[in-house]
């Protein structure tokens, strides 16, 4: 694992360095903002990721187009504490508002599409929602083979995650037979 003190100390002196730099709704301050939550998220502080998250999605809002894919970025980490945390309504809302950015402003098969469909499949998955766990996952892995080498890691674990889905929305079926 990483050396969080040592990262929080760099990427604060960034922070520090562009406060004293740039306009303070500047969208590099908002990068700032961003790798400092996502520190604190790795370090598993969930209410100061979601502080410094917070920061950098106000900057994104007030700087950026509304359908920008670093406003996306911002939805979805935020997402992703909320999923850590286990409030996977709050999650599956600000993953639901990356998406739908990313619907927008990327292609239609572009990755980081899929990353968001694996997400907010995992979350449904986590509710014991199969069927809409299934949904998205398969779309994650439907993307990802027309945009990633067969072999990509990301193909791999979204193949792994759809089967997982399966395999517990099969269990599922078979306990409502009963």
């Amino acid at each position: 694992k990483g050396d969080y003190s040592k990262s929080l100390e760099y990427y604060g002196k960034a922070l520090s360095i562009r406060q004293q730099s740039l306009p303070e709704n500047h969208p590099h301050l908002a990068t700032s903002y961003n790798n400092i939550g996502s520190v604190y998220r790795n370090k598993g502080d969930y209410p100061k990721s979601l502080e410094y998250y917070g920061k950098a999605l106000s900057i994104r809002q007030q700087s950026l187009p509304e359908n920008h894919p670093d406003l996306a970025t911002s939805y979805n980490n935020i997402g992703l504490v909320y999923s850590s945390m286990g409030d996977y309504p709050k999650s599956i809302e600000y993953y639901g508002k990356a998406l739908s950015i990313q619907q927008q402003s990327l292609p239609e098969n572009h990755p980081h599409l899929a990353t968001s469909y694996n997400n907010i499949g995992l979350v449904y998955d986590s509710m014991g929602d199969y069927p809409k766990a299934h949904f998205y996952c398969e779309r994650a892995v439907q993307i990802v083979k027309c945009s990633l080498p067969s072999n990509h890691p990301d193909l791999l674990m979204y193949k792994r995650n759809l089967e997982c889905v399966k395999d517990a929305l099969w269990r599922s079926s078979l306990t409502h037979i009963k």
